[in-house]
């Protein structure tokens, strides 16, 4: 395993614009690109383990209730909660946005807190429906990350995405991971399914 002065010998130092660029709340610019993402990936830590955990909704889905709080509607989906349990056992949280043909991605570490409050979760509700939970989180580390890992992916380019579904359906590769008898296996049908229960908690 290489340490931190064997890293640096072989990288170098952080560049100039690299360091200078790590704020410790939002500012205008960093409001600006949560307001215009549509798609997030959230990490959490539960003391050993790390668990990461897309969300999405329409543009501006993550309220920006002040420079140093940010709150993410928890919508409907399994029950295993994972990122939620671990929070309620490590406060440290890690963010990364996306916007569509944006290169640039912004990133935001900070403090989490799990919420309940009536008049929290009614800010987050989507069709009429409410969401059970509300993640607030306080920025702690806030920066710009470069589209360098974006272009060498080509993830905006729809000439380069394939024809059709390179991978079996979720329900067939559960079925064969698990032996569990799934009725559900058509990509379409699977589809319909998901935006049935988009937003409705069962």
């Amino acid at each position: 395993m290489m340490d931190e002065i064997q890293l640096r010998n072989l990288y170098g130092p952080a560049t100039e614009k690299a360091s200078a660029k790590i704020m410790k709340s939002l500012d205008p610019h960093s409001v600006s690109f949560i307001n215009a993402s549509n798609f997030l990936v959230m990490g959490t830590f539960d003391g050993e383990d790390i668990d990461l955990s897309p969300k999405g909704d329409p543009k501006g889905f993550v309220k920006v209730i002040s420079d140093d709080r940010i709150e993410i509607a928890d919508r409907p989906g399994n029950n295993r909660i994972d990122g939620l349990l671990n929070i309620s056992k490590n406060a440290t949280v890690s963010l990364i946005f996306f916007i569509p043909k944006v290169t640039e991605t912004l990133r935001v570490q900070g403090k989490a807190t799990i919420s309940n409050d009536p008049k929290v979760l009614e800010k987050h509700k989507l069709k009429s429906n409410l969401p059970k939970t509300v993640t607030v989180i306080k920025p702690t580390k806030v920066f710009l990350h470069c589209g360098k890992a974006l272009l060498r992916s080509s993830l905006w380019k729809p000439e380069s995405w394939p024809r059709k579904r390179p991978i079996p359906t979720l329900y067939e590769m559960i079925e064969d991971q698990t032996g569990l008898n799934c009725e559900i296996k058509k990509e379409n049908d699977i589809i319909e399914m998901y935006e049935r229960e988009l937003y409705e908690n069962k």
